[in-house]
Order: structure tokens, then C-alpha cells, then sequence
């Protein structure tokens, strides 16, 4: 909760849901299951989703792409802008990829090596801490 003035409390929701993005929280980490086709029409959807589960000072974020089936440039921007705000924040971001051309974009753009892909959630909440590199 917080107060936004006078004797107005405003309760913070956790981030809702779209056609692209299935929210749930998980052993103290907010995953964000993305699905579908993530194109640029479904990361102007999912954008300010993944802005309200990235705001809070130390967020803790896994990202699920284990439900897409097609992954563009524009989802490519949605993970480095959510690894952005998690890490300026003090937070901690791990990634869950096991879908083969966008394991292959990712090592390509070099983005595997800040945001290590992991094979399930489990493994991922598994993982150590840092494991979302330094900017």
C-alpha cells in the first residue's frame, strides 16, 4: 500500500493479465509466462505489464517463454528493457527458454550472455543469484 496524499491509500495490484502474459507469483519471484506469437502488436500489450511487475525496488522476475511460438526483435526489446528496470533497481531477472530459434536469437544478439537462458522455471529459481549479469 501507499499514500497518495491526504487520507488516500492506494493498494498496489500485482500486474494483470493479457492474451500474451500469464502472471503468478512462485516461490517469491513474479514469473511472467509469455505465449503466443510475441510480435509488435503483443509487446505493445504486454509493455506495461512487464513495467508494473518491474517497478518495485528489488523485484524478483522470471520470464517463461516456454508457451511462444514466434518471437521477433520486439520481444528481443521487451527482455533487455525488463533486465534494465530489474537491475536498476536492485532486483534480480532470470529467463526460462527452451523454444530453438529463440535460443538461436539470443545467442546471436548476445542477450544469452546477460540473461542465461535456463531449460524450466524450476531451474531458474534454482539458479544463484546474479545470474542476470551487470549492465
Amino acid at each position: 500500500m501507499e499514500s497518495a496524499g491526504g487520507d488516500v491509500v492506494v493498494q498496489r495490484e500485482p500486474a494483470a493479465e493479457s492474451f500474451y502474459l500469464r502472471v503468478r507469483r512462485e516461490r517469491g519471484y513474479t514469473v511472467l509466462e509469455f505465449v503466443g506469437e510475441i510480435d509488435i502488436s503483443a509487446a505493445a500489450e504486454i509493455a506495461p505489464l512487464l513495467d508494473a511487475a518491474t517497478e518495485e525496488p528489488g523485484a524478483r522476475v522470471v520470464i517463461d517463454l516456454g508457451g511462444i511460438e514466434f518471437f521477433d526483435c520486439s520481444g528481443l526489446r521487451l527482455l533487455y528493457r525488463a533486465r534494465g528496470r530489474v537491475l536498476d533497481r536492485g532486483g534480480d531477472l532470470r529467463l526460462v527458454c527452451t523454444h530453438r530459434l529463440t535460443l538461436r536469437v539470443l545467442r546471436v544478439t548476445g542477450l544469452s550472455r546477460l540473461l542465461p537462458p535456463s531449460p524450466s522455471v524450476e531451474t531458474a529459481l534454482s539458479r544463484p543469484r546474479a545470474t542476470s549479469g551487470s549492465r
